[in-house]
């Protein structure tokens, strides 16, 4: 039986990052044992409906470590290894291929999958979902040859795979259930921006719509939605959500209603046992809640903050929920949690590609997007949403006034 004093389960973000940190930290070789279903070391997710699939970046060029380095430090990286049973107490993991791990520091890191679409023809070829490395390569190769394309959700993947196959001159489509672009994170003024966007290039975009099945002969050559319409395609790509990857914790009494619960400094009510990123249900003590996050910043943060814990730094994760896109040639940003929000202030002209708008409870403000600029007001929205600042609306809504102006009293 292998031993090690850390194992990470799963390679993706958080496993990579937090071996970056541990090595960073005096990682001796042999202490890290990184065990992965995946057939690819560790690498960055957003290049998968940006850079790489719009065929800009290498499968090595994404990578967060190279294999060199991982042999540099004395890590192994079991791939294409998937873990078949967990015995916490005795702290063991057992392989597929009956190999045993022992761990002093188990971190959970087993991401999440994507959520299926049970309708008919589910199982044509050329009808895709994005989540890992080959995923993205199988769409990147089938867009080579399509003509038309359809792209399920409207969310950040939906969006941003609908972009990169419009700008492969792909005729495609948009189809969502909801009124509007993005209705969860959008107001309705940055959905009305972006839909407009988008048909401005050329991409269909059908709301309060939703896929009811796909037809073909062995591969997909149109969708049929619930309203009865059909839409030609040669390729169709589902964004529509995902589920934490839990099935090997069903009886081990950390699971809470979503993912794995872990407390302040990511350790579940097993002794030893971690958790973090798409699988880890934390508690957000910036907004006093518990949530679960699935975007990559959330999983690189909480990689390295697991590694900063048991090497000694023991302090409370404090987070502020963040994501990034790329779009056509726009790129945005989006910080904080805007539920509950009282009113939103925008800075900058709204018909233009750069603006932002702030979301406010009261005078306090609780999240923001800005897309095209000033590094002032990136950095105010990360310092304002952590410190629970107040604001001035009046005052921040002044495009011509530095925004810095909006905290003073």
């Amino acid at each position: 039986m292998a031993k090690s004093k850390y194992v990470i389960l799963g390679g993706g973000m958080a496993a990579g990052y937090a071996a970056k940190e541990l090595a960073e930290r005096g990682l001796k070789p042999g202490e890290l044992t990184i065990i992965s279903a995946d057939d690819a070391l560790p690498y960055e997710r957003p290049p998968l409906s940006k850079g790489f699939l719009a065929g800009k970046d290498t499968e090595t060029g994404i990578l967060i470590n190279s294999s060199d380095w991982y042999g540099e430090h004395g890590i192994a990286v079991m791939l294409s290894t998937p873990v078949e049973s967990v015995d916490l107490a005795q702290k063991t993991l057992r392989t597929a291929s009956k190999q045993e791990f022992k761990f002093d520091n188990l971190l959970i890191a087993t991401g999440a999958r994507p959520r299926l679409l049970n309708v008919a023809g589910k199982d044509l070829a050329n009808v895709f979902y994005l989540r890992s490395m080959d995923d993205s390569r199988k769409i990147r190769s089938a867009a080579e040859k399509a003509k038309r394309a359809v792209a399920i959700g409207n969310g950040f993947i939906g969006m941003e795979v609908a972009a990169v196959l419009a700008q492969k001159k792909i005729h495609t489509t948009m189809v969502f259930p909801e009124e509007r672009a993005w209705k969860r994170v959008f107001t309705p003024e940055i959905s009305a921006f972006f839909e407009k966007y988008y048909k401005d290039r050329g991409v269909e975009i059908l709301a309060k719509s939703s896929v009811a099945g796909f037809e073909g002969k062995g591969a997909v050559n149109a969708a049929t939605l619930d309203g009865g319409r059909t839409i030609s395609c040669d390729m169709a790509v589902a964004g529509v959500g995902v589920s934490p990857v839990t099935e090997l914790f069903a009886e081990s009494g950390i699971l809470g209603r979503d993912g794995v619960e872990v407390n302040e400094y990511l350790e579940t009510a097993a002794p030893g046992v971690y958790a973090a990123g798409d699988v880890a249900n934390y508690p957000d003590t910036i907004f006093e809640k518990r949530r679960r996050v699935e975007h990559w910043d959330n999983a690189v943060s909480q990689g390295q903050h697991w590694a900063r814990v048991v090497t000694g730094d023991r302090q409370p994760l404090v987070h502020v929920p963040y994501f990034f896109s790329d779009i056509f040639d726009l790129s945005y940003e989006f910080w904080g949690d805007s539920e509950g929000a009282t009113q939103t202030v925008v800075r900058g002209n709204m018909s233009t590609p750069s603006f932002s708008v702030w979301w406010l409870k009261g005078e306090r403000v609780i999240a923001a997007f800005a897309m095209n600029r000033l590094d002032e007001e990136r950095q105010a929205a990360t310092e304002w949403i952590q410190q629970r600042k107040n604001v001035s609306a009046g005052r921040l809504g002044e495009e011509n006034r530095p925004i810095k102006e909006a905290a003073e009293g």
